[in-house]
């Protein structure tokens, strides 16, 4: 259950054609992914490269993986990390390895605030959303880099303070075999547990409920972090982008 769950991940993350290469990201406006993507769980790994990396590369990169142990703590590199770093050399050297923890998102979680909360599935939020668009982007939005009505990525959820947005929750990733959680709370609203908020209401969205969600963060991004452990959320596996 633990590989389909990571194969489900791995689905939602990027769009992977008949050929098993990766495309491009799983995103609104696509980006090219890595060159390699490995994650692991208890139950085994799983690497996936993208659709320009050389035949012997692949096949080399896809043998060591298959002897690698299962690799599911991200505060520590799969031990063939370095060797696979050097094939991917033989095609271009790598110029970025990132590494992220990815967490289970239950689905239904409930977390006591009196935040005033926005959701994408209720006629409330579609007119406040809306008259947004009407009325044009705040400043603070367009700074951290929304630009308009359509980054909020369905399904979504926001929170107010007074008329402000403060944080919210949105689809980083959706796929029919799962979905990931995008989370942002905007500078001088951080600190109050508005992202545990928006991240418990969007697990509750109706349109979320026939697919495992999960909550992914970068190894260096402890605040993110520390909105997984107020909620408790499972642990499930790791991965490491070479690009």
């Amino acid at each position: 259950m633990s590989l389909d769950l990571l194969k489900a991940n791995v689905g939602s993350t990027f769009v992977i054609p008949a050929d098993g290469r990766i495309a491009f990201e799983n995103e609104p406006t696509p980006l090219p992914g890595p060159r390699l993507f490995l994650s692991g769980c208890r139950a085994g790994n799983q690497v996936v490269l993208r659709h320009d990396v050389g035949a012997r590369t692949a096949r080399a990169v896809e043998d060591l993986v298959a002897n690698e142990p299962p690799w599911f703590d991200a505060a520590s590199d799969p031990a063939c990390l370095g060797e696979l770093i050097a094939l991917m050399a033989r095609d271009t050297p790598a110029e970025n390895v990132s590494r992220s923890m990815i967490y289970r998102l239950p689905h239904g979680l409930t977390f006591a605030s009196e935040t005033r909360l926005l959701r994408s599935d209720t006629a409330e939020g579609l007119d406040w959303l809306a008259n947004l668009a009407q009325a044009g982007m705040p400043q603070h939005l367009l700074e951290a880099g929304f630009l308009g009505a359509g980054d909020f990525w369905t399904p979504w959820c926001v929170a107010l303070e007074g008329e402000t947005i403060a944080a919210m929750g949105f689809a980083a990733r959706i796929a029919s075999c799962a979905a990931d959680i995008g989370v942002y709370t905007f500078p001088g609203f951080r600190g109050r547990g508005l992202a545990v908020a928006v991240t418990a209401a969007w697990s509750s969205l109706p349109e979320l409920a026939d697919r495992p969600l999960f909550y992914t963060t970068l190894t260096t991004n402890l605040s993110s972090q520390r909105v997984a452990a107020r909620l408790g959320l499972p642990a499930f596996g790791a991965s490491v982008r070479v690009s």
